[in-house]
C-alpha cells in the first residue's frame, strides 16, 4: 500500500517548497549587507529587507519542517511492505530533508544571531539541499512521465487512510 498523506501535510509540503525557493532568492543580500557594514557603508536598503526576508523565512522553514516530522512521528504514513531499492532510497531523500533543512534552519538562527563564523557552513548546507531539491524533482518528473504511477498524487490529493474492509 503506498503512503497516504494528511491535508495538514500536504500543505505543510507546500508551503516549505514555496518558501525554500525565497531563501535563494535572498541569500545573496546577506554577504552585501554583511560587507557593506564591514567596509563603513550604508547596505543597501533593499538588501536591508532581503536579508530580513530570509532570516524569518527560515526560521518559518525551520519550525514549519519541525512541525511536519512531528506529524509525521504521530501521524506516519501507512506503507506496505519493504520496498524494492528505489524505495528505500526515497524514504533515505525524504529523511535527509528533515534532517538537512531543519540543521539548515537552526544554522542560520546561529549564524543570524549568536555565531557569525558558522555561516560557511550554512552555505554548504544550501548547496546539499539545491541537490537534493533537484534529485526530488527529478524523482517526481520520473514517477509522473515515466513510471506513470500515483506517487506525485498523493502529496497533491489528500486521500483518506484505507479501512479494512477496503483491503
Amino acid at each position: 500500500m503506498k503512503p497516504v498523506y494528511s491535508l495538514a501535510q500536504i500543505g505543510l509540503h507546500w508551503l516549505i517548497a514555496l518558501l525554500v525557493p525565497v531563501q535563494y532568492l535572498t541569500g545573496g543580500s546577506i554577504e552585501r549587507t554583511h560587507h557593506a557594514v564591514h567596509m563603513g557603508m550604508t547596505p543597501s536598503p533593499w538588501d536591508v529587507v532581503q536579508h530580513q526576508l530570509h532570516n524569518y523565512a527560515g526560521m518559518a522553514i525551520g519550525l514549519l519542517m519541525g512541525l511536519r516530522l512531528a506529524l509525521r512521528v504521530l501521524h506516519p504514513p501507512e506503507t506496505g511492505a519493504p520496498g524494492t531499492w528505489t524505495g528505500r532510497a526515497a524514504a533515505t531523500l525524504h529523511h535527509a530533508f528533515y534532517a538537512a533543512i531543519i540543521g539548515q534552519a537552526c544554522m542560520g538562527f546561529v549564524a543570524s544571531y549568536f555565531w557569525f563564523e558558522i555561516a560557511p557552513y550554512h552555505v554548504v548546507g544550501s548547496k546539499i539541499i539545491l541537490a537534493m531539491v533537484a534529485l526530488h524533482l527529478a524523482a517526481a518528473i520520473w514517477h509522473t512521465l515515466v513510471v506513470r504511477d500515483e506517487t506525485v498524487d498523493r502529496m497533491v490529493f489528500p486521500r483518506r487512510k484505507r479501512s479494512a474492509e477496503d483491503l
